[in-house]
């Protein structure tokens, strides 16, 4: 659960591939919303244009990348494609059309853009001109492809495809085709939103120039993933320059070896021999998104060292190709390497990582191994890549959707070029967002941001909410979501409480680690310290405190309304977690439950597992006394919409005032815009109600 705003991120981009749903397609554009009195509110938020992944000509001059567009009425997104000079000049759109053109890259000529298409049915690879026009298909293959990348010389395409890796209950019963059911003898029969199936699959084809012929799968029929579920998609497969070897990402387990470990691995696949080699072979935890340098000679990826612990430092590893030798260049770097890029001479690689609250981006030499911080400033970068002199990468804030910039690699100094919302921007205040250092019960220095109302009058007293992190081990920096809008609340007319609360990332391990073992515990008490420290304010209404949360931010929610002591008078869960011991055997990736909870509750010499379970939420509900808003998706395979529903049931049962917000077609997330909307409305009319 720890990379829950990492997939906020990924649910961006994915969905930036156009998915316009079924039915009649519609043609979706840039939207016009009401700007009423120039606040943000969830029809303005659904209506900023989505920057998707960014991709930069092969001679480092053109950027091309998708702007994903929603439609409130049609309640369907679509994506178009952009280009414009590596400067910000001669921006052209070059799609308009209602089938979602996503995954697009550059051919090596510049002239070209190849991209996936729903055009013919199912989506298959086109070709086109970098105007947009000449467009033409390039794969007709059954069940199409969800990604894709050329090698080097264009001579074969490497792309992902779904193959079946379970018998369903149909090919078992073939004379009961109408039955619908899944048998399971094994764990990881259900993955985040999903009934597990099937599996991706990469091949290698080789392309004339019009057409592609005789498909390998490089996974031989093996039934494991690559990229790996749920979040992997192209950045975990890579062509070396000379186009004779793919290194893909795998975790090669199935069933409860699959649900216990975090083990995934690197492997070289040499094109001509079909022979593949593990590259990480025994070091036993995540070894993801391989990168390789442009002369050929390195690869780099993001490791991390312990198996079963998802959110372990994401440490920067080469190796050197030539002779399998491997060195950490982040040895003595307490934070995370992220969104890895070579530097155009392969002496040095590019990389964005959270400290103190920002994502900047950092530059670490390959010889020498000293890593030097590129930018400053209050905003996250989530991308980073070469072009000539410059830097092309893509930063937010809690103020700002994602744009695109050019970043001087010396100074740091970044120049917008996209300004895909500036008109929008343009005609919104936003609240101040400040940051803000307290101490917490443990004489520790906490980061907290406070994100005050448009026009904020400090001779006023605001109501204020706490917002508590989900993950639990995601960073609170300066994110701009599409749900969690903290400028969204703000307008409202509520401050509201950011806590960098123990067990997050941007502030060294042992402080992001801290919290695997001790749910209800310090973590809580960071909780407190903030939302105590900020209602000693003058304007802040200590009588109108309220906390909200999702996923284990949920958790927190739950956890609180047991032991807040009467500073709470409204809470708000979303997909938290309510019974541990119902959690502990109902989520799927059993290595999160092991590691964060210390082990299964049956296990009564486990110390840890016990003081974990003792903490859990359900034990305390007799102390429950404040209204509650309580939110859930049934396809939430990740925390069971079971949770949420006993979490109401319960506060009914106690004579609590609570409200039960149930989505039988979303999953640990909100992401079609009727259901979005109805959740922020929801959302501050249960505030509203309670705080005003």
């Amino acid at each position: 659960m720890n990379r829950l705003l990492i997939l906020i991120s990924m649910a961006a981009s994915l969905l930036a591939v156009g998915c316009t749903g079924s039915g009649e397609k519609a043609l979706i554009g840039k939207q016009t919303p009401d700007l009423g009195g120039g606040r943000m509110t969830p029809e303005i938020l659904w209506s900023f244009g989505r920057i998707g992944s960014v991709q930069v000509s092969h001679d480092g001059t053109r950027i091309l990348y998708p702007v994903s567009y929603y439609s409130i009425p049609e309640n369907k997104s679509n994506a178009e494609l952009f280009v414009m000079n590596v400067d910000g000049s001669d921006k052209q759109q070059i799609t308009k059309t209602a089938e979602g053109e996503g995954a697009a890259r550059w051919m090596k000529d510049g002239e070209h853009i190849a991209f996936l298409s729903s055009e013919s049915g199912s989506r298959q690879l086109w070709i086109m001109k970098a105007d947009g026009t000449g467009r033409r298909q390039i794969t007709e293959r059954e069940g199409g492809i969800s990604d894709f990348a050329f090698s080097p010389d264009e001579t074969k395409l490497l792309f992902v495809a779904d193959v079946k890796n379970r018998e369903t209950v149909n090919d078992i019963h073939p004379d009961l085709p109408l039955a619908d059911a899944h048998i399971a003898s094994d764990l990881m029969y259900k993955h985040w939103d999903e009934w597990v199936t099937t599996a991706p699959h990469p091949y290698v084809a080789d392309f004339d120039g019009k057409a592609i012929s005789n498909e390998i799968d490089v996974l031989a029929g093996e039934p494991f993933e690559s990229p790996v579920k749920p979040f992997g998609g192209m950045e975990q497969l890579a062509w070396t320059p000379d186009g004779k070897y793919i290194a893909y990402c795998s975790r090669k387990k199935m069933g409860m070896d699959y649900a216990v470990s975090t083990n995934t691995d690197i492997y070289l696949y040499e094109v001509a021999t079909a022979v593949t080699v593990n590259a990480t072979e025994g070091m036993m935890g995540y070894d993801l998104n391989p990168v390789i340098s442009p002369d050929g000679k390195w690869m780099a990826w993001e490791s991390m060292e312990r198996d079963g612990y998802e959110a372990d430092k994401h440490r920067l590893y080469v190796m050197e190709l030539a002779t399998g030798a491997k060195r950490d260049l982040s040895v003595n770097f307490d934070q995370n390497a992220e969104a890895l890029s070579w530097a155009a001479d392969s002496k040095a690689l590019f990389f964005v990582s959270v400290w103190h609250g920002t994502t900047q981006i950092y530059k670490v030499e390959l010889e020498s191994g000293l890593i030097t911080k590129v930018t400053e400033g209050q905003h996250d970068y989530r991308s980073v890549q070469q072009a000539g002199d410059r830097l092309i990468a893509v930063r937010g804030s809690m103020s700002q959707p994602h744009e695109i910039y050019s970043v001087n690699p010396l100074s740091g100094e970044a120049t917008e070029l996209s300004f895909e919302n500036k008109e929008l921007l343009s005609s919104l205040e936003m609240g101040k967002v400040e940051e803000r250092w307290i101490t917490t019960t443990d004489n520790q220095q906490m980061l907290v941001w406070v994100v005050y109302p448009p026009g904020f009058d400090p001779a006023k007293k605001y109501p204020t909410i706490l917002y508590c992190q989900g993950g639990p081990q995601s960073a609170v920096s300066q994110f701009w979501s599409y749900r969690w809008n903290l400028q969204t609340f703000a307008a409202n007319d509520y401050i509201i409480v950011a806590p960098n609360r123990r067990g997050l990332p941007g502030f060294g391990q042992a402080w992001n680690e801290q919290i695997s073992g001790d749910y209800g515990g310090q973590n809580m008490k960071d909780y407190l310290s903030a939302i105590d420290e900020l209602a000693k304010e003058p304007y802040v209404d200590e009588t109108r405190l309220g906390a909200v949360g999702a996923s284990y931010g949920g958790f927190s929610v739950y956890w609180l309304a047991g032991h807040h002591e009467k500073r709470f008078k409204a809470f708000i869960a979303h997909a938290g977690i309510f019974n541990l011991e119902q959690q502990y055997l109902e989520t799927e990736e059993m290595w999160f439950a092991n590691w964060d909870m210390g082990g299964a509750y049956w296990d009564n010499s486990n110390a840890t597992a016990q003081t974990t379970f003792a903490n859990s939420p359900h034990r305390f509900v007799d102390k429950w006394d404040t209204p509650i808003l309580v939110v859930h998706g049934e396809k939430d395979y990740r925390i069971l919409a079971s949770q949420g529903m006993s979490a109401f049931n319960a506060a009914v049962l106690r004579g609590v005032p609570a409200q039960l917000l149930v989505y039988p077609q979303e999953n640990h997330w909100i992401l079609k815009p009727q259901n979005g909307i109805l959740w922020q409305r929801t959302f501050a009319s249960w505030l509203d109600k309670w705080l005003k």
